[in-house]
């Protein structure tokens, strides 16, 4: 009996710090600023899960997907009003780099024939909701091309296609 008790206890404890960090959504918008995705994130005690679905991106290559600092997606400036890669850690961008990566580093994602990204994508350097990592009110954003994962501070990814505000 007390160990379904122990259980139990640490069941609760683990739903109530799942509770904590919270869920939240974001719609992607394309450099003419239409509706072209849109993602679900969801926060746990060791990061954010990102399920995305995008649409009208390069057919059949891979592309860049990274968290930017600025909560703000204008398709007029090519998406650049998201600022950089979100680093509250001052790293170097790219899990290649020595002092990589930034917390807004996620792996390249492959984009199927039909031009959509289905994707998810676990990033456990962001939180959702609190703390220095904390991703609420920031930008997704695909690039046109692979992050090379060296080259900084971008991964040489290329134009800004997708950006979504993290509500």
């Amino acid at each position: 009996m007390k160990y379904l008790a122990a259980a139990l206890l640490i069941s609760t404890a683990s739903l109530a710090n799942a509770q904590e960090t919270g869920t939240a959504g974001a719609t992607f918008i394309d450099a003419a600023g239409a509706e072209v995705g849109s993602a679900e994130l969801t926060g746990t005690p060791t990061g954010v899960l990102i399920a995305l679905e995008v649409s009208g991106l390069p057919a059949g290559q891979w592309v860049a997907f990274h968290v930017h600092e600025t909560g703000n997606c204008d398709h007029e400036t090519g998406h650049e009003s998201a600022g950089g890669h979100f680093n509250p850690g001052g790293k170097e961008h790219g899990f290649m780099a020595e002092n990589g990566p930034h917390a807004g580093d996620m792996p390249n994602q492959y984009v199927g024939a039909d031009g959509i990204l289905r994707a998810q994508v676990f990033n456990t350097s962001v939180t959702l909701g609190s703390g220095d990592a904390d991703i609420a009110g920031r930008a997704l954003m695909i690039h046109a091309g692979a992050d090379d994962n060296v080259t900084q501070p971008t991964g040489d990814a290329g134009d800004r296609l997708a950006c979504a505000v993290i509500e």
